[in-house]
């Protein structure tokens, strides 16, 4: 997979997509970042990229014409048919369904805006899709496009040493992460659940379904809703969850007498 992205701030974004586990991708070939400074494809003595917005109101607007040289000149390296991705706060918000989309595509070039945002007119002829990541705004897209090119890059093949890696962790399958634990067993007089250090993995696996299940109806009742659980063995931990309830409510109404 390739990930062309045109910025302001090549050197910033470069650094961190060149650390750490997309460090390494790279450099055995399973991905290739490539940054690309806007300002290079401005024909101006000043590099300049913006001007003001038709109609007046303040701030300004990055103009089309630097955008579009870059975008050509990252479609010209990628040699293949590319997706390109603006990331603007109109966009719809990425999710873990849209990584796995475009962990499937050869080429994306993720475009950074700036300032107002960027004129219509590039966004109407190159761009094909808008993302957000989330309902909020910043002062331009490099960390949006840093966070997508991560959680993209994460699934392609070869990436991380194995699918388990990622299919095991939260919003893969519509529901979070169970908790996690590590050396040493007791820290602050807090034990480590003695399930985990029994040695017995189907009673592990178990476990850490039912805690995922258990945190995520906690924390995203939304993305619970949703969930369809249809094997026998969810059938199961649900319905000891269920008699978890009704014994907590129980014992609190026994309290409370």
């Amino acid at each position: 997979m390739r990930i062309d992205i045109l910025t302001l701030f090549p050197d910033t974004v470069g650094d961190m997509m060149n650390e750490s586990i997309l460090g390494r991708a790279q450099e055995r070939g399973y991905i290739r970042i490539e940054t690309h400074q806007i300002r290079d494809y401005t024909k101006n003595k000043q590099n300049q990229v913006d001007d003001y917005p038709y109609g007046g109101g303040r701030g300004a607007v990055m103009q089309a014409d630097p955008l579009y040289h870059a975008w050509c000149h990252a479609c010209d390296e990628a040699g293949g048919p590319v997706h390109t991705i603006y990331l603007s706060p109109c966009g719809h918000v990425f999710c873990q369904q849209d990584a796995k989309r475009l962990s499937k595509m050869e080429n994306l070039i993720l475009v950074c805006g700036h300032y107002e945002g960027i004129d219509q007119r590039f966004i109407d002829e190159c761009v094909d899709e808008e993302i957000s990541i989330g309902d909020f705004v910043l002062t331009g897209g490099e960390i949006p496009a840093m966070a997508i090119a991560d959680s993209v890059c994460r699934l392609v093949p070869g990436v991380l040493p194995d699918a388990e890696c990622f299919e095991d962790e939260s919003h893969w399958d519509g529901t979070l992460e169970y908790p996690q634990y590590s050396r040493p067993a007791i820290w602050h007089g807090r034990e480590v659940p003695p399930i985990l250090v029994s040695g017995d993995h189907a009673k592990v696996a178990r476990w850490r379904r039912k805690q995922s299940l258990l945190r995520t109806r906690e924390r995203r009742p939304d993305m619970y809703r949703k969930l369809k659980l249809e094997s026998k063995e969810d059938k199961k931990i649900l319905r000891e969850i269920a008699d978890d309830d009704e014994l907590a409510a129980a014992e609190a109404m026994d309290s409370g007498k």
